[in-house]
């Protein structure tokens, strides 16, 4: 194993460390993220300087998190929820951007991966079958994480202007629960100034 071979292998590990387990879906988004971060010649972000824009809640968003540091909590993900394996990395210092889809069929799993994926979800699963699903599963994975990424995704260069960065402002009591609230989340309803939650 390669010297670029075995720190592939810690990122992704890190990444399901992150996720909580193995999945097709998670080296989808890993696959994505070191494809977009290799376009952008960018490295992780400390701050700001790069954002994520994902079109799915799924399972490799985990994985762009991780190794590109991006995250909710510094406002520098963005959900998009069109339900697309699709993911869209922007380069707040240079202003380049690329947008990763998944083609289809690329996450396609055969017939007896889809049943046990259905056994498993509906509790019915043998421990033979949940041990041949996980394996199904790795297996599914690891060929995803080898494939030529022409074969798994759509790149696109994209012109779009990167979000402001995130908004920093004190908390102000909402005037129904009292709960403190960012002023530029709440809403007027009759006179009072309200949080989405009590609107």
């Amino acid at each position: 194993m390669t010297d670029e071979q075995r720190e592939d292998r810690e990122e992704f590990e890190r990444c399901a460390d992150f996720h909580g387990h193995v999945c097709p879906g998670l080296a989808v988004g890993y696959r994505a993220a070191k494809a977009g971060m290799a376009w952008l010649r960018q490295h992780r972000a400390e701050d700001e300087e790069m954002v994520a824009v994902v079109e799915t809640d799924a399972c490799g968003v985990d994985a762009v998190q991780v190794l590109t540091g991006c995250t909710f909590g510094k406002g520098n993900l963005i959900h998009r929820d069109y339900g697309k394996q699709a993911f869209t990395l922007l380069d707040r210092t240079t202003g380049k951007g690329v947008r990763l889809a998944l083609k289809g069929g690329a996450l396609a799993l055969d017939d007896e991966h889809r049943v046990l994926l259905r056994k498993i979800r509906e509790g019915t699963a043998t421990e033979e079958e949940r041990e041949t699903f996980r394996h199904r599963h790795r297996r599914k994975c690891d060929q995803i994480l080898a494939a030529p990424f022409e074969m798994i995704f759509s790149l696109e260069p994209v012109d779009v202007e990167p979000p402001a960065g995130a908004i920093i402002e004190d908390s102000v009591p909402c005037e129904a629960c009292g709960e403190p609230t960012m002023p530029s989340k709440m809403v007027e309803s009759a006179g009072r100034r309200l949080c989405r939650g009590c609107l």
